[in-house]
């Protein structure tokens, strides 16, 4: 059937102002069992009727209020809702009851033991729907985090883990329904299945840690509902606190309140936020890049994009276009000036994708000459050279011959195709769930940085280490080709998620394993012509960057040879000084360490023997008087472990039978001062006030343990003696 509406209200815009104009809306009827009425009726926000497509005739452009105008090329906007469609074709009315949901939902349910209808319904829902989106974002590369996508994914993932609270769930519960999700979506998106490890770990690790936060936020919040009344309204600050502090995002905070009939101050949570940001730009010094930034929209807009000739040559002529100094374009430069330098085309590449910028030199006419200090890439589009000028002037429409530093090329090639060697083995020992995370390709050193949830074992790093130089070996030839995206991913290339790419693409192929191609990238860096150009990779570390995310730290080629060279040669010289050979070393160190660990026993069993029987150096050992009607022994240590404090004093006690026990051990000047009281005396006498007595004699604050044992210190280990006296004016009350 087909309805005309008034067109104030069929009509769609993007906001108050821009593209818009009147729908052409299409409702399935779902029957007369469901309440409502069609579109322009007075029934219309009832169920029955439900749009699933609309087509905007896009024929305006919404200037102001009141003022519209014709767009130049008119066009249709169209959109289908696919799940609602999906409702129709399966014979449902809520999109919730299609197979995908229904299975999830009802994964949820048995997971928690709860019934998915009813007040749990909406639980049910938030949680299946937000694994989906929580899932496909981190099969997209991103993780959770506290701002940008990020933060987005983390609003997400707390929100769902809110209402698994809700529904009582004892232990983390979204991490085992992803099984449930691949086993619905994968054969579709089998990037699902292939990161299903990362999202179970981020899910896990992500509920773990939130189950905390949830606690702590919810008696903050609880407190703060227990003093408001029905449709009051929670202070945008304390809304603002459970952000900042607790990592509850604005919409839970509304979400748990309005359950309740209450609500929040919005204007003043923006108020706080805005506020701290203000804070947070004051304190900001800032790098002065965004005050150029300008300039370069100007130049691109006038010149186009830079022309990058660096693939097949490290030199070529070029024509100025453009010279910038303190981020203002001038006409003309003289020795001595340190500018930017844009031409019309380059063989310098501009530092993009994790690689370091080129170097080299520019000359030209009239004895010009420049030295290029880095390359880099405003807007992703400009080449930009960092110059001085050492000799001669340059000025706009000049022609100048650029030359790259080929040496220094030739190691950034190298670094950067081992970071491709290197992404494909970790990729093929730990799972295809690794990423590309962040790299830099340096001359003399690359840095990767991958998803992956725990340290690697010393194993692992020697098998990547091990494939890739097995493809370095195996010399194949690196080929390049050009293809638009779509076909690239779909000869198997590997895209990285948050990159931009063109109509066109350059896909890296290199090394071979069982006939097929080693590594396929997307990439539009520069590269070796061959593997065995590479040389050598040497990983010299692993670590952790943030959560989910490792960073390995190599060498390529001669810096390779070298540190593996200055490390052997270190081994040498241990072995020369421990009489031994490389190859006996390890375990002559390994005699020595046991043999260290048997005289450091046999050293402090030898000073706390001394320590009871005096020291040999000045001090007695302890003996006992009586201070007011207690047994008391003190005596002060020199040398001795402070560490040893505790059994000395438990030794103390028990040839005391009944008394007060204190001693003072000096190390390296500083005291530590330890006080025991026998369990009969603990009504009468605190071992904790006793020993603050003894702390602030030589110059402490404080100490702390129980009424028979406590312990503290401070600086001034020469008054050691006026701790004891301390400790026994104290006593004697």
């Amino acid at each position: 059937r087909i309805i005309r509406i008034a067109t104030d209200d069929n009509f769609w815009s993007m906001g108050d102002t821009g593209p818009c104009g009147p729908c052409s809306e299409i409702f399935y009827d779902h029957g007369d069992h469901i309440e409502g009425g069609p579109p322009g009726s007075p029934d219309e926000d009832g169920d029955r009727f439900v749009e699933i497509w609309n087509l905007v005739f896009m024929q305006y452009d919404q200037r102001g209020e009141g003022d519209r105008i014709d767009l130049p090329k008119p066009s249709i906007d169209t959109g289908m809702g696919l799940e609602r469609v999906a409702a129709v074709m399966q014979g449902v009315h809520d999109n919730y009851d299609i197979d995908l949901f229904k299975t999830l939902i009802a994964e949820s349910g048995s997971l928690t033991g709860t019934i998915t209808t009813g007040d749990n319904q909406a639980s049910h829902r938030v949680i299946a729907d937000h694994l989906r989106a929580s899932s496909f974002l981190v099969a997209d590369g991103v993780l959770p985090s506290n701002e940008g996508r990020g933060y987005v994914l983390r609003r997400i993932m707390r929100r769902a883990m809110r209402h698994a609270h809700l529904l009582g769930a004892q232990d983390p519960l979204m991490h085992r329904m992803v099984g449930s999700l691949t086993g619905e979506m994968g054969n579709a998106f089998p990037e699902l299945i292939r990161a299903k490890p990362l999202i179970e770990e981020t899910l896990l690790r992500e509920e773990t840690n939130f189950r905390q936060t949830l606690a702590n936020g919810l008696k903050l919040l609880d407190a703060e509902i227990a003093e408001m009344d029905d449709g009051d309204i929670l202070p945008g600050a304390t809304a603002f606190k459970l952000y900042d502090t607790f990592g509850f995002p604005y919409d839970l905070t509304e979400d748990a309140l309005r359950a309740q009939s209450l609500g929040v101050d919005r204007e003043g949570f923006d108020a706080a936020m805005a506020e701290q940001k203000a804070a947070a730009r004051a304190a900001w010094k800032g790098s002065g890049d965004q005050a150029s930034d300008a300039v370069w929209f100007d130049i691109a807009e006038r010149e186009g994009s830079t022309e990058f000739t660096g693939y097949t040559s490290e030199e070529g002529e070029g024509v100025v276009v453009a010279l910038v100094k303190d981020g203002k374009e001038i006409k003309t430069a003289e020795r001595g000036d340190v500018i930017t330098l844009l031409t019309n085309q380059t063989p310098f590449y501009g530092e993009s994708g994790g690689q370091m910028g080129d170097a080299g030199r520019v000359s030209g006419a009239d004895g010009f000459a420049a030295d290029v200090s880095d390359t880099r890439k405003p807007l992703g589009r400009l080449h930009a050279h960092q110059i001085e000028i050492t000799a001669g002037s340059l000025s706009l429409g000049d022609m100048v011959h650029l030359a790259v530093d080929a040496d220094r090329r030739t190691q950034l090639r190298a670094n950067h195709s081992a970071t491709h060697l290197l992404h494909k083995a970790l990729r093929h020992h730990l799972g295809d769930h690794v990423t590309q995370k962040g790299s830099l390709v340096a001359p003399d050193r690359l840095r990767f940085d991958f998803s992956h949830v725990s340290a690697l074992t010393e194993p692992e790093v020697q098998a990547v280490e091990a494939d890739v130089n097995a493809q370095i070996r195996g010399n194949s030839p690196v080929v390049t080709r050009l293809m638009s995206p779509d076909d690239a991913v779909a000869a198997g290339a590997l895209a990285l998620f948050g990159e931009k790419y063109g109509d066109e693409v350059r896909v890296l192929s290199m090394g071979q394993e069982a006939d097929m191609d080693y590594s396929v990238e997307l990439c539009g860096g520069t590269h070796v012509q061959a593997l065995g150009d590479i040389g050598l990779m040497a990983i010299v570390s692993e670590s952790a960057v943030a959560s989910g995310v490792r960073r390995i730290e190599a060498l390529t080629g001669e810096a390779a040879r070298l540190w593996l060279t200055d490390r052997d040669n270190k081994l040498k010289a241990i072995a020369t000084a421990l009489k031994a050979s490389p190859e006996e070393a390890v375990d002559r160190v390994a005699v020595l360490m046991d043999e260290r660990k048997k005289l450091e026993r046999e050293l402090t069993e030898a000073k706390k023997a001394l320590a009871l029987a005096g020291d040999g150096g000045g001090a007695k050992a302890a003996e006992t008087e009586t201070v007011g009607d207690v047994a008391f022994s003190g005596q002060v240590i020199q040398g001795l472990n402070p560490k040893e404090l505790r059994g000395l004093i438990d030794q103390a006690k028990k040839q005391l039978s009944s008394g007060v026990s204190a001693l003072v051990a000096v190390n390296d000047g500083r005291a530590t001062v330890a006080v025991g009281v026998t369990d009969d005396l603990t009504e009468r006498f605190s071992a904790v006030d006793l020993v603050q007595a003894g702390v602030a004699a030589v110059g402490g604050k404080g100490g702390g343990g129980r009424l028979d044992m406590a312990q503290g210190g401070g600086p001034d280990g020469a008054k050691g003696n006026e701790a004891i006296a301390a400790i026994k004016t104290a006593l004697a009350g």
